[in-house]
């Protein structure tokens, strides 16, 4: 009789486990410097700090890192069905745009690109967020204007979730900011940690 419970019990398990696995979220981060922890050591970044932070938690989330310094949306669209094909990830974070912006391209192809990384990530079966990026006003206020808004534009046209910059108030404090003032700096990363936690969180909802 003990036996039989013992081996129930064994089999439930393996029952289980799967399930489990096939709940935690798999984030797949397609970034740029932000995100690429540039000028700092991988571990000091706020990606990783992060997923210490699950780890400690036990929170049932994987963070894969694609990020690259001076990528563009172009660049990440040109990477993305390896990535996709590769870690099957249950959500897609699209921190992408600055470069973009800071190199002038096009409105047009920016949202082009946005809403095709947006479409090639759901047909993947993958949940979305556009986080919203801001540029420095020295490009003038019509496209500096038109920038920032594209991206609410595209997240309401492919129905996925709006992030807010989340770099947006560590820019204006200079003691959290690298010597080039666009990247921040080590002391900064801990705060990029916490407020990604609460903005996937409240996407996430895990």
């Amino acid at each position: 009789m003990m036996y039989s419970i013992l081996r129930f019990i064994f089999v439930l398990l393996l029952v289980i486990k799967p399930l489990s696995a096939a709940a935690d979220n798999t984030i797949l981060i397609l970034g740029d410097s932000l995100s690429a922890a540039y000028g700092l050591k991988q571990e000091q970044g706020w990606v990783k700090l992060l997923q210490d932070k699950y780890d400690s938690e036990q929170t049932p989330v994987q963070l894969i890192n694609a990020s690259i310094s001076g990528e563009t949306t172009g660049g990440a669209l040109r990477r993305l069905d390896a990535l996709l094909n590769e870690f099957q990830p249950s959500h897609v974070l699209i921190e992408l745009g600055g470069n973009d912006g800071l190199r002038g391209f096009p409105i047009k192809r920016l949202k082009d690109n946005l809403a095709s990384l947006v479409s090639k990530s759901k047909q993947a079966d993958a949940k979305v967020a556009i986080m919203e990026i801001h540029i420095p006003p020295n490009y003038g206020p019509r496209y500096t204007g038109q920038f920032t808004a594209s991206f609410a534009a595209i997240a309401d046209e492919t129905d996925s979730h709006l992030m807010p910059f989340f770099v947006l108030d560590i820019a204006s404090d200079k003691s959290l900011m690298q010597n080039d003032n666009i990247h921040p700096n080590k002391t900064a990363q801990p705060i990029l940690r916490d407020t990604m936690y609460k903005s996937i969180s409240e996407w996430v909802k895990y």
